[in-house]
């Protein structure tokens, strides 16, 4: 509508600019062909009486004066008259004074015409000119000149008739006017024409585009009516078969994902039965390893570790089953981030010792309750200073919990091996490893980071990694504070200081 508004505008401005010159230009011309056949009747009528004038002094010259303007207002339309004497004359006594009316008396008359007049071989010439009309306004007007002669020694004189083209201009106003009023009118007709064949148009596009939102905001069983038009009926028709085909292939994929999930659920505990079996079975023989020959003792006690990791691992795809059927519940209460986190490092001080790796907690804030699982935030705390201390290579780990208005956050750094920047967007996928053949010193399932990562979008939070190779790694968890409130950024920046401070080198997540 904008673009046929404005092209259509343009048309009419272009051709009423057309129309207003034209119409213009035609009444200027034949106004002053008017102008110049008056003028001519007029100046013949006074030279003819000048002709049978036998004037021959001041007196008589100027009853002859006074007796030819009455003649030019009898033969013509105008009662503008200027009488000029030429110059380059010798001087005369007799002759005339210069006269002009009150239309013609300010400087109206140009030198120029005065010459063409003076030097001219037409018999007469013309100059649009601005009068001075009786009430003080001005309008355009033609003053035509041409030559006088007077008898005796009064010479020759520039005769000098205005013609106003009020009468033009009111016209071409009328036009004016016309044609604005007439251009308004298409433009609103147009604009009005336009809008109902729009709407006529994409009232069956917008119905398209409002059933696709609705389908994509999950109400499946929405259709597109029909139109009552062949062609739109037809695309109607397309559309609610592609939609009852999506349908269905959704309702297979839900369904095979809800057997899915419901296997893993299955089978995760109907394996708790044998394996409880298993597992007091192995807790006997791993407390008599001691009366055992050595074969004997070292496979009670990699059966005993395996059985651990694989009890570990049944929780976890449990766990990471619940999430993949939504049916996840938070049990959200006032929690004290710091205090988590001190607790967890302190569960840990242990394994953190075998692995010669200091922990450090810097609690900057965090102090105040925030509404969260504790559970859930407490195993993702554990699982990053898991990876921290398997992966830190004896150096130090630092744990730093900070707050501001929106959102509590806990980082795990540490400096050992780090990672590629291809390891990084891949560490919370599940079961992946970035260095496969290295040696699990605490046992993990492969799960840990990937269920993190579900525990902190749980929370509608965050959870980032930097890493760099030879660097170590840095990961950051940051949850909001409120469950409505979203967090506005992290109290903690997920690139570590010291790296900020050289080069900020390394990937993130």
């Amino acid at each position: 509508m904008t673009i046929t508004g404005v092209l259509t505008l343009i048309a009419i401005l272009a051709s009423g600019t057309y129309l207003q010159l034209s119409v213009g230009g035609d009444l200027f011309n034949t106004r002053k062909q008017q102008v110049l056949a008056d003028s001519a009747r007029a100046t013949n009528a006074a030279q003819r009486l000048l002709e049978a004038s036998d004037a021959q002094d001041r007196v008589g010259f100027n009853a002859l004066v006074i007796a030819m303007r009455s003649a030019i207002r009898d033969a013509s339309s105008s009662q503008m008259i200027a009488l000029q004497r030429m110059p380059n004359q010798s001087f005369s006594s007799e002759a005339p004074q210069d006269s002009a009316t009150e239309g013609l008396a300010s400087g109206v008359i140009t030198q120029d015409l005065v010459e063409m007049v003076r030097t001219g071989d037409e018999s007469q010439y013309w100059q649009s000119v601005t009068l001075t009309n009786p009430d003080g306004s001005t309008s355009a007007g033609i003053v035509v000149g041409s030559q006088l002669t007077f008898p005796g020694s009064a010479g020759t004189y520039g005769l000098y008739i205005g013609y106003s083209l009020a009468d033009a201009e009111q016209t071409l106003t009328y036009v004016q006017r016309t044609l604005l009023v007439t251009a308004l009118f298409l433009m609103v007709l147009l604009g009005l024409l336009v809008w109902t064949i729009v709407r006529l148009v994409f009232r069956p596009i917008h119905v398209a585009a409002e059933t696709s939102r609705r389908l994509a905001a999950g109400e499946s069983d929405v259709r597109m009516p029909e139109q009552g038009d062949e062609q739109f009926d037809v695309l109607s028709q397309s559309f609610n078969d592609m939609a009852d085909s999506l349908q269905n292939r959704i309702s297979e994929l839900a369904e095979l994902s809800q057997m899915q999930q419901r296997f893993v659920s299955d089978v995760s505990h109907e394996l708790r039965t044998p394996l409880t079996t298993i597992r007091l079975a192995g807790d006997v023989l791993y407390g008599q390893r001691e009366k055992l020959d050595t074969t004997a003792a070292r496979t009670v006690e990699l059966l005993h570790t395996q059985v651990d990791r694989f009890e570990r691992l049944l929780t976890d795809l449990l766990e990471i089953s619940r999430y993949d059927a939504g049916s996840v519940t938070l049990e959200r209460e006032p929690t004290n981030l710091v205090r988590i986190a001190e607790e967890t490092v302190e569960g840990m001080a242990s394994l953190a010792e075998a692995a010669g790796s200091d922990v450090r907690l810097i609690a900057q804030g965090g102090y105040l309750d925030a509404e969260l699982d504790a559970r859930r935030v407490r195993r993702v705390i554990q699982n990053l200073l898991g990876n921290a201390i398997e992966h830190g290579e004896g150096k130090p780990i630092i744990v730093t919990v900070d707050s501001n208005e929106t959102a509590v956050a806990v980082s795990v750094r540490d400096f050992g091996v780090g990672m590629t920047g291809e390891a990084t967007l891949r560490v919370f996928d599940r079961f992946w490893r970035a260095d496969p053949s290295r040696k699990r010193t605490i046992g993990g399932t492969g799960l840990g980071l990937a269920i993190s990562l579900e525990d902190a979008s749980v929370h509608n939070g965050w959870l980032d990694v930097w890493s760099a190779p030879g660097r170590g790694s840095s990961f950051r968890l940051t949850l909001p504070r409120k469950r409505d409130v979203p967090i506005g950024h992290s109290p903690l920046p997920v690139v570590p200081a010291d790296e900020i401070d050289t080069d900020g080198g390394g990937d993130r997540r």
